[in-house]
């Protein structure tokens, strides 16, 4: 967290449900975890490159794959918009 400029307190700690048909999204964002690029200023989008490597790894069925990867792209812009806005708080 800190190398994104957060501390714990920035992160909801109360659980959150994930919808059944949105969970093979989220498994694939959270594994994707470690694969942020950053700049100076932080966290610039993720490293898509690792993208099909994750994917196969995780077994997600090649129909499902240009969906999940708009799903991605969707959690990964709001989660850049948190992080800027962590940023902006400092």
């Amino acid at each position: 967290m800190a190398a994104l400029g957060l501390k714990p307190e920035d992160v909801e700690q109360e659980p959150v449900g994930v919808y059944p048909d949105n969970w093979e999204s989220f498994v694939l964002f959270d594994a994707m975890g470690t694969q942020w690029r950053a700049g100076a200023c932080g966290a610039t989008g993720l490293d898509y490159n690792a993208l099909p490597v994750v994917v196969r790894s995780l077994g997600l069925a090649p129909s499902r794959r240009p969906q999940l990867f708009q799903d991605i792209r969707v959690m990964e812009a709001e989660a850049l918009a948190v992080m800027a806005e962590a940023r902006d708080l400092q």
